[in-house]
């Protein structure tokens, strides 16, 4: 038994809770084969001892032979303030645990109000939580958020975040005005870029949510050279531009060794609910499709675009599909009047959704 075979033998070990094999994450570090002892050495930054030992129980019965002992031990990783990221030179202000960007290929896919809502989900569950709008050309966040005000400095040179619902905020809004238009070359894009992260005060937290401006520009090439992202959410709608869009983003974001977490599809659907006096228990056809009526209701859904997109560039990508979020007019209006979803109606079915994205992103992060 050699190398080879063995590191073809781990790669059909999904990590706990994915369907992407442990050896493209990056997890196996080395296989030494002294005499008739085999140790793979793993690392693995998640702090959650059942999946280590889940992974172990695994290997042991996956990898097995008659002339060796299977051993596996797993390096201790360093926090991110210790971490020799080479390249990634810049600090990070503050104590910031998990740093998690959400990105799309294209714009207009609704990569803002996810990464709004993501941000609330978490904080709604009593995590630290720090949103930082990363769009220099087009800031939102005022306006998502409702904040018309511009952040404190210290000392002339820190700045600090501002405070609502319990979410740290940032954006370049908050300090050019949100009117004012930008025209700046890339090396001023950079720049900013990273005193975000070094001169912005953001304290402890658990989460920072980054959302980026859609494609893969300055701003996601800054990223990837000099700040360790804990990981990406890729966000699109199921049509066809934005999964081709989705595909580079997912590529850039491989080549920097960035840990993509999933796909949340925007605008999946749209829900019809209606009513036909006097039909009852009968099918009707609706734009071609067979819909059911009960006691004069009926409800179905719509599809803007085709069906199953986001489904299926998760699978080409290995990653899971996180969630399908149908198109909300509830969801727009809360955009538009400054206030989260998740916040201001926690017990809605599409706050339910990010619920379940915030809870699925810290079970893999314990």
């Amino acid at each position: 038994m050699d190398k080879n075979q063995i590191l073809e033998q781990l790669k059909t070990i999904n990590y706990p809770g994915f369907n992407r094999d442990i050896v493209s994450f990056g997890m196996v570090k080395d296989i030494v084969i002294d005499k008739n002892i085999i140790t793979i050495i793993l690392a693995i930054s998640s702090k959650n001892d059942e999946k280590k030992n889940q992974l172990i129980e695994q290997i042991s019965n996956i990898i097995q032979s008659d002339q060796f002992d299977i051993k596996v031990k797993v390096l201790d990783q360093p926090s991110r303030k210790t971490v020799d990221t080479s390249n990634k030179d810049a600090n990070v202000e503050g104590n910031i645990k998990n740093i998690i960007a959400v990105a799309s290929g294209k714009g207009g896919v609704g990569k803002s109000t996810i990464a709004l809502n993501i941000a609330s989900a978490l904080s709604e569950l009593g995590y630290k939580t720090g949103l930082l709008d990363l769009d220099i050309y087009g800031p939102s966040l005022p306006i998502t958020m409702g904040v018309n005000e511009n952040p404190q400095v210290i000392d002339g040179t820190k700045i600090v975040p501002i405070e609502k619902n319990n979410i740290k905020l940032m954006s370049f809004g908050f300090i050019s005005g949100n009117q004012a238009p930008v025209v700046w070359r890339g090396p001023l894009v950079a720049k900013m870029t990273e005193q975000f992260f070094k001169d912005v005060s953001w304290g402890d937290l658990d989460y920072l949510i980054l959302d980026l401006p859609p494609g893969t520009g300055d701003v996601q090439l800054t990223l990837s050279q000099k700040i360790p992202l804990d990981g990406a959410i890729i966000v699109t709608t199921p049509n066809d531009i934005a999964l081709t869009d989705v595909r580079k983003g997912a590529d850039m974001f491989k080549k920097v060794k960035t840990r993509l977490l999933g796909v949340v599809e925007n605008m999946s659907f749209m829900r019809i609910n209606g009513q036909i006096l006097g039909l009852n228990n009968q099918e009707i056809t609706i734009n071609g499709k067979a819909v059911q009526v009960e006691n004069e209701s009926f409800s179905f859904d719509f599809h803007l675009f085709k069906k199953g997109g986001g489904l299926e560039e998760s699978s080409r990508l290995d990653i899971p599909l996180i969630a399908e979020i149908p198109y909300s007019e509830e969801l727009m209006l809360s955009i538009d009047e400054g206030k989260p979803l998740v916040r201001s109606n926690s017990k809605h079915a599409i706050s339910k959704i990010f619920i379940k994205i915030a809870k699925s992103l810290v079970k893999q992060y314990e």
